[in-house]
Order: structure tokens, then sequence, then C-alpha cells
């Protein structure tokens, strides 16, 4: 009998628990679109109706062992269901889920015309996170979104925005802007940053080949010349809040997961239960003709296995191949994936049929190149690449022989840890040049930390040094470069120094008084933590520091850097960072501070990790030792994967979520922590290789298979994939043997000969890019003499 294929599952779910809306937008996709089918839902999803899509939502999370899904309640408008019904909703999802041990991330998105304290009580109750719909300000939110009769909708949605920004912040998820290029984008993005959001978006109004946007002139890319107007202002502010389109295409440049279905290659997890307990496609289809995001299943009959087979799921999974062959061709198509599957829809012509309607370039091709292309233009040349590397320093050939077979002693990583402290040392110069050619409203801050930086360096030189070789002075020094050569330098930025001055002096046990900046309503000390003053302490504090004790150090809101000591590392212990403001450039986001439970979990499971390494990994344990200072805790990821991020930037650091219970491939915790830990540390050693020499041609932009991802990778992305699989691939190969459990040894054999498959593979299409330079050639052919020792045990 054959077996059933497998099919990923869904993580997340809309459910239309109303659908009617209290707006009339005439830019609505649900209501003014193709599709009718609203007209025959009822008007509210009832209590059978949620129960037993909780009940189907448990059984895929038990079927499939996700540790958590996410749940949107959305309608039409999803508080017309009011007070009572929304509660009983709340209700029957969170413990119907749960119960079944998936933890449920709820969240609401609502027009905010209904948003109140009572809802908004509710909702923290309940732990639901509220979005909003607002189109800039008044001007733009009034084109689309009016009542029947015409009245402005603004004073309500504005009063919903700004009571969960100033007094429900603990719910607030964001908003969504939908574009009208009639709007001005620099009024629009104002209002939107006024609004203070923990993350944007701005989206391109639904559009089909056969229904096409509004345009001005269709010879040019308006809505991506929108986008891009907006973007510069939301680069020039410092980037305050995520912007969700914009960080998919920084991201995508990057490798990583888009994170929207608008953008990027990757599939799509997400599945919509209509009202009647109907299960349908994603709601954006409904722009592209009646019907079109029908399935035929719904929650009474069908388990959403058997929904996830309908071809229109199983398109949105094969990336590349559901796209147009000119889409195919396209060198940009890893970046926007082809756009939103709705906008690639054309009728077919009265009396014809097509094979495939979605077989077309987006309707918004022209704007999508225009905005991708006009970001990286605005990104390309980092403040790094202007630093001279110094790469006459060269690499000696004992650490050349050992880096480039995979591995890396203590001395090894000693000899790039020295350089990235030169680098370091040489950015901290450039910065203080910038400085005295921008002066700003906190100059005078600025000049008296750059006189006691230049003191301390003649008196102390051993303490600044231990604060320079923290990982994010780099990230921090790049970005007072970066705005000081677009002639916007950000004046909290260059205050900074000050901070890095006074805690030279504290770890010097030297004498000062120092005014040093409040950021967001913090003071931050780098390597020793942050004192929270709160938003009404002003922009400012005066330190006073006596033989290197201070008071800041001693008062109620300081929360200082926590440390795992850990005796064979260089510095006696890693730094658990959860206070630095430059620690968010991984590409995953970053936990906040860690409340004591989460802490405690971080300070037993890493020592229990480095147990392992210092075991059973001696090929990486001393480097690791020798080298890795620092780990930031991410977010965990809803899907339950393991997340893990190494900044380019930030040497010596790692971000790493704690595995859960659930987690870890097949691995307990403790395990999968240690295959993180040598995973990333794989690819702080081949960057700080990267900033001594040249490995491959940098300029050469063509992108090349990967075997472990369905879309191609530029050069250097496979390189630095290729070298932290190694790693992988090693420490399967030893956990084959050392794991405890016959499972997990079992587990470890599969893992072994996927990645040394995979990996052996990627060295050849390293070495056939025919774009690798002599020492380059060298690194992968001594990786794969690595691989190629283990054969014998495949």
């Amino acid at each position: 009998m054959p077996s059933t294929p497998y099919r990923p599952p869904f993580r997340q779910f809309v459910i239309k628990v109303a659908t009617r809306c209290d707006l009339a937008c005439d830019h609505c996709y649900v209501y003014e679109a193709a599709d009718t089918s609203w007209r025959h839902k009822p008007r509210f999803a009832t209590p059978e109706i949620l129960r037993r899509t909780a009940e189907r939502i448990a059984e895929h999370a038990a079927a499939h062992q996700l540790p958590a899904v996410a749940a949107v309640l959305h309608g039409g408008e999803p508080l017309l269901l009011g007070p009572d019904r929304m509660r009983e909703a709340l209700t029957i999802l969170r413990q119907t889920v749960e119960s079944a041990g998936c933890a449920l991330d709820l969240r609401v998105h609502t027009n905010g015309i209904r948003l109140d304290p009572g809802f908004c009580d509710l909702f923290r109750e309940h732990g639901v996170r509220v979005g909003v719909s607002l189109d800039g300000d008044r001007t733009a939110n009034d084109l689309h979104r009016r009542f029947a009769n015409g009245s402005s909708s603004y004073e309500k949605t504005q009063y919903a925005v700004t009571l969960l920004r100033d007094q429900y912040p603990d719910i607030y998820a964001g908003l969504l802007c939908t574009i009208d290029i009639r709007n001005d984008p620099v009024a629009v993005y104002a209002a939107i940053r006024e609004a203070a959001p923990p993350r944007a978006d701005f989206l391109l109004p639904h559009a089909t080949h056969s229904e096409p946007p509004i345009r001005h002139d269709p010879a040019r890319a308006e809505y991506g010349d929108w986008l891009l107007a907006v973007f510069d202002q939301w680069n020039a502010d410092g980037r305050p809040f995520p912007i969700r389109t914009f960080s998919s295409v920084l991201d995508a440049f990057r490798g990583l997961p888009s994170g929207t279905e608008s953008l990027g290659l990757d599939p799509v997890d997400l599945v919509v239960v209509e009202a009647d307990g109907t299960l349908e496609q994603t709601d954006s289809l409904k722009a592209a003709y009646d019907g079109a995001p029908v399935t035929g299943f719904d929650v009474f009959t069908h388990t959403f296995d058997e929904a996830s087979a309908h071809p229109g799921f199983e398109a949105r999974r094969h990336g590349l191949a559901d796209l147009s062959e000119t889409c195919r061709r396209c060198p940009l198509v890893t970046v926007c994936g082809g756009g939103l599957r709705t906008h690639r829809y054309s009728a077919p012509a009265p009396g014809t049929t097509q094979a495939d309607p979605f077989d077309h370039p987006s309707v918004y091709c022209g704007d999508l190149k225009e905005l991708i292309m006009g970001i990286k233009t605005r990104t390309r040349t980092p403040a790094a690449a202007r630093v001279p590397a110094q790469r006459t320093l060269g690499l000696p050939a004992d650490v050349v022989h050992q880096l480039a077979h995979g591995y890396g002693d203590a001395k090894a990583i000693a000899h790039l840890s020295r350089f990235q402290r030169s680098l370091r040392i040489l950015l901290l110069a450039k910065v203080f040049a910038a400085a005295d050619d921008n002066s700003g409203p906190r100059q005078e801050m600025v000049d008296a930390a750059i006189a006691m930086l230049k003191a301390l360096d003649g008196t102390h030189k051993s303490a600044l040094h231990e604060i320079l070789d923290h990982p994010y002075i780099s990230v921090w020094a790049l970005r007072c470069l970066d705005d000081a050569q677009s002639g916007r330098p950000v004046p909290d930025d260059f205050a900074h120094l000050a901070t890095l001055a006074a805690a030279t002096a504290i770890r010097a046990g030297a004498d000062a008084e120092i005014d040093v900046p409040v950021r967001r309503g913090a003071v931050y000390l780098p390597t020793l933590g942050r004192l929270v003053v709160g938003a009404d302490a002003g922009t400012s504090l005066r330190l006073r520091i006596t033989g290197g004790e201070c008071e800041l150090l001693d008062l109620a809101g300081w929360q200082d850097v926590r440390r795992v000591p850990l005796p064979a590392f260089a510095g006696g212990g890693v730094a658990i960072e959860d206070t630095d403001p430059f620690r968010r450039c991984h590409h995953w986001e970053v936990a906040r501070r860690l409340p004591g439970q989460e802490a405690s979990a971080w300070l037993r499971t890493l020592p229990r990790s480095w147990d392992i390494l210092a075991r059973d990994h001696h090929s990486y344990a001393p480097g690791i030792a020798a080298g890795l200072s620092t780990v930031v805790p991410l977010r965990p990821s809803l899907s339950g994967r393991d997340v893990s991020s190494t900044a380019r930037r930030a040497y010596g650091a790692i971000g790493a979520a704690l595995p859960g219970s659930r987690a870890g491939r097949g691995q307990p915790p403790t395990a999968a922590l240690a295959l993180l830990m040598v995973h990333e540390f794989q690819h702080v050693k081949l960057g700080a290789v990267l900033d001594m020499t040249d490995l491959h041609d940098r300029h050469d932009t063509r992108l090349f298979e990967a075997p472990w991802r369905q879309d191609p990778r530029p050069l250097e992305g496979l390189l630095q994939g290729t070298y932290a699989h190694v790693g992988v691939t090693d420490f399967w190969r030893v956990r084959r043997f050392t794991a405890p459990d016959a499972d997990e040894r079992a587990h470890a054999e599969a893992e072994f000969a996927l990645w040394f498959g995979h990996t052996l593979r990627a060295t050849r299409v390293l070495a056939d890019s025919g774009s690798l330079t002599p020492l380059g050639l060298r690194f992968v052919e001594a990786l794969r003499t690595t691989l190629e020792s283990w054969t014998s045990k495949v």
C-alpha cells in the first residue's frame, strides 16, 4: 500500500470570526474585488465552529509535533463579535489548542473603530496582540477608509492606535498600511512613525493583470519609487522600527527567509478558516476571480493534512517551479520570489483557456525590481568596506592549515582575535574623526568622551581593550560611520562614546565624572549592563566614578550582563548579552531582557552544552573557548525550529534561542545548543578570515546551487554555508557514537549521512565556480579532504 506523501504543516491559521465590516473601504479585496463569497457566509463564527477549528488545529499540531502555532482572528471586522462572544472565542481557542501541549500565539487584526479599553483589557487577559490597519495621515487614510455614509474613520482609528501605543504597549502588534501612490509617501511614513509601532508594513494594493493597479504613468515604476521614498526616510531615521517589506528584501540579500508571503521563495504555511468552517487559501486570492481561494474542504469533515493536498497549497510550496519562465530567468527572483501569487493572475481571454492563469510575472514586476535594486544600491557599500582590512597582516601557514580544514585551535583563533581588536581600534579612531566633523546637539558630551578615552588609552590601555573586545563595538562604530557618510549623523550613536568611556573607567578602577546618554529610557554601559531610568529621566545622566566604583551599578533599576562561568574560556566565561542596544543586528529578533526563570535556564543549559563540546568535540572546543565571548538570546521560532545567527560584524558573538524540550532535531536541548554553538562559531571564524583576505571574487554576482536550500545562493553565502556545515557534519559524525540513547544515535547517523552528502556536493559547486582565489581554492580543497576522510564511516 503506497504511503501518504509528506506535506509541510500549517503553522499560521487565519480565523474569520466575522464576515461583515463597519467600514466601506473601496480598496478592500474581501468586499470590493472579484470574489463575492462573503455574501453567503454567516455573519459570525459560532462557538461550535470555533471549537471544531481549535480541535483540528490541536490535532494538526500533535500530528506534526508542533510546539507552537499562530492564529489571527480576522474578518471582515473581528471586533463586531463583541466583548462577550470574543471572550468565548479566545477561551475556546486557547484552552483547546494548549491542552494538547501546543503553545498558541493569538492575534487580532482590526480597523480599530471599536477598539476601547474594555477590548484591550480582554486581549491583555488572554495574551492577544493587536494589529491595526492605518493608511497614514488623515488625507491618506480617508482616501479609502471611510464609513458607508462617506464620513471619515480617521479619529476612531487614531484613538485606537494611541490607546495601544500609550496604555497597552504590551499587546500592540503593529500597523498595516495599504499604499496609494496618490498619497505623499513621506507624510504617510511620518504618520506611521508617530504611532510608534513595534513593527509595520506597507502593502501593495491587490491587483492583477486583468484589473491592474492605478498608475499615473505606466512606463514608470511608481510603486517602487513610492516605497523607496519611504525607505529613504526610514533609513535616515535609523530604522526606528522594523518594516517587513524592507526587512524582507534586506534578509533575502543575506539568503535568509523573507518572513512574508509577498516576497521570497520560502514556502507559505498559512490557511484560512472561514466563519462557516470552510478552509480557504490566502485571502488575497479574492482579488483574482470569484471563488479563487475555495478548496472544498472544511473543519467538520477534513483534517488540515487533507486540505494541505489541495493544488493551491501545493503550488505555494514549489518555489521557483511555481513561477513563470520569465521569473525563473530573472537574477532577482530569489529576493522577490515572483511577488504575491495573486498579483501574477491574468484572466483567460474570452473563448480561450490557460493551463495556469498565474503563470505570469507580477503586475508589480517593474516596481519590485526598482525597490530591490534601489535598496541594494543604498546598502551596497557598508562602511566596513571603506576601512582598510590590513590584509598585509596575512595568515600564518599553520593557522591557514587549521582553518582551511574547518578547524582552528586556541592559537589560530587568538590570531583572528588580535586582528579584530586592531580593526576595532582603527574603527574607533575613524569614529573620533567623524565626530569631529559633525557638530550636533550632543557635541559637548562627545568631545568630553573622546578626551577621556584618549586619556584612558594612555593610562589604562588594557581596560580600553577589554571594552573594544566586546563584539557589538564594531556594529556601533560602523553604524556611526555610515551615518556620518550619509550626512545624517545620529546624535545618540556618537554620544555612545561617553558610555564607552564610563565603562572603561569602571573596568580600570579609575576616577572619572562624565555625562552619558539616556537611550530609550535606559543608560547602557558596554560589557557591564544597563540602568532603566524611564522615559521621563531626560536625555543624559551624570556618572561619578571613584576608584572604579559607580553608584549607577547599585541602583534598583540596574540590569547587569549575566555571565556563565566557564573556566576554559579566554575571558573566564560567556556573557549572556540581553542589554546591548546594538545587538539588534542579527537575522532573527533578539529577546528582551530575560526574566529570572529564562535567565536561569540559560545559566543551567550553557555549561552542560559546553561539557558536551569539551568532552566529545576536541577539534572545535578549544577554538570556541578562545574566541566566543558573548551569546545573545534570540526569540524562539513559532515553528519550533532551532534559531541561531551570527552577525557578520560582531566577531566573538553568536545569537541563539534556547532550544526547548521538543527542539534540537531529535536531540535533547543541551546537545541542540552544542550543535548551534559549533555551527555559528564556524561562521564567526570564516567571517574573520574574510576580513583579512579574499577567498573569492567579490564582484561575481552569480547565484549557485546550495544543496540544503531550495533557492540558489551568492558565492559568499554558499562558502559560508559550506564551512558551517562541515562543522555540523562533524558534530553528527561524533554524536553517532557518543549520544547516550540508541534513538539519538540512530538520528545522528541519519543526520550525518544527510549533511555529509550536502556539504561534499557544495565543495564541488564552489570549486567549479571559477571565482575562488588561489587561497579560496585551497580552503575548499582542504574542506573536501576533511569530508572525504570520513567517507568510510558514512
